[in-house]
Parts: structure tokens; sequence; C-alpha cells
């Protein structure tokens, strides 16, 4: 079980945000990783553009062992999925005009499932009732594929920093479907991280 704990989280030097950034030790800091909010008032709001998700670069990258191709579709996978929960609420533009959000997303690491282990440890007498007691704490699981990203959120007008922060997103525990295909937990990760970002903006 001691694959599955002690994760110590990245700073991400090569972050433009990153010297703003302070560990967050609030709630849902299993996740939310570092932290920086400016107090914006996200009821002005009403459009959003939405930069090109980006494949960070650094060295201080999680990628591992998920290749280029990987990457690459699970950036795109992001860009969909975060543009289908952020329009839910925003009018999506591509050039700035008054009370616009721009968000730009930086895909920053990524840990694959483990084929038929990564299913298996959900039932089996090791990794069941750790899943099981993960589960119901909302962490995560033995063997989970995951996923690495920043969200900087700025005025789209005047470039100003109005959010900032490092996530780390994971499926549930039990979650049998997310086991699936090497991608799954991180593409469930990213469906998560969507809906989070989503309601963080909500008016």
């Amino acid at each position: 079980m001691t694959g599955c704990t002690g994760y110590k989280s990245v700073h991400y030097t090569d972050i433009d945000s990153s010297s703003r950034l302070k560990k967050h030790e609030g709630e849902n800091a299993d996740h939310l990783l570092y932290t920086w909010y400016s107090g914006a008032d996200w009821k002005k709001y009403t459009s959003v553009i939405i930069d090109p998700v980006q494949i960070y670069q650094g060295k201080d990258n999680e990628f591992n062992e998920i290749g280029q191709s990987d990457r690459q579709e699970l950036a795109t996978y992001m860009q969909v999925h975060f543009k289908k929960a952020l329009t839910l609420q925003f009018n999506e533009i591509t050039t700035p005009v008054a009370n616009t959000l721009r968000i730009k997303l930086t895909l920053t690491g990524a840990a694959t499932t483990p084929q038929f282990i990564g299913t298996l440890t959900k039932f089996d007498l090791a990794g069941g009732p750790y899943n099981i007691v993960q589960s119901i704490r909302g962490k995560e699981g033995m063997l989970s594929g995951s996923v690495n990203y920043v969200v900087e959120v700025f005025d789209a007008t005047d470039g100003q920093l109005l959010m900032a922060y490092i996530a780390r997103q994971y499926p549930n525990a039990m979650d049998i479907s997310s086991s699936i295909g090497a991608l799954s937990a991180a593409e469930t990760g990213i469906d998560k991280g969507a809906k989070e970002l989503a309601e963080l903006l909500k008016h």
C-alpha cells in the first residue's frame, strides 16, 4: 500500500504565477495543492476566453512514463472538457471585451493506471479494504492513475491575474470504470477538475 501514499507536491517553477502560489492548507487540500486568490468578484464576468491547453516542459514535470502522444491526447481531452464545463455559465468568445475572463490551462503531469492490476486492487484482500476506506474519505486509491495541472485565471482586458492554483485530481478509489484503460483515471481527474473550476467561478 505504500505506493499510493506519501505524494509530495511539486511547485512547477517555470509557471508564470509560481512565485505567488502558496501551499493550500484549507478545504480540498488533498487535490488543491498550491493556490492564490485575488478576491475577484466572479459575478461581474459574463464571457470567457479559453487558451489552448499547454503541455508543461519544465524539468519538474510529472509525466514520468507518459509519452508525448499520450500527453497530447490528455491535453486535447482537457481542452474539450474544461470548455464544456465553463461554457455552461459563460459565453465563449475569442476577442476580449469588458467582463471577460481568460483561462490558461497547463497540463503538468499524469500517471497511468496499471492494467488489470489497477482493477484487481478494487477487490482483492490487499487493496479492497484500503480502497473502500479511501473511497469513503475521498482520497486516492491504490495503484490509481491521476492528472496534474495548473489553472491561471486572468481579466482578459487588462491581463491582471485573478486566481491561480496547482491541482492533482484522481478518481474515486472504488471507481472501477476509471481503472480500465491506461489514461482513463487521468481523464476522470480532468472531468472532476473541469467541474471544480466551474464551481469556483460560479456566479
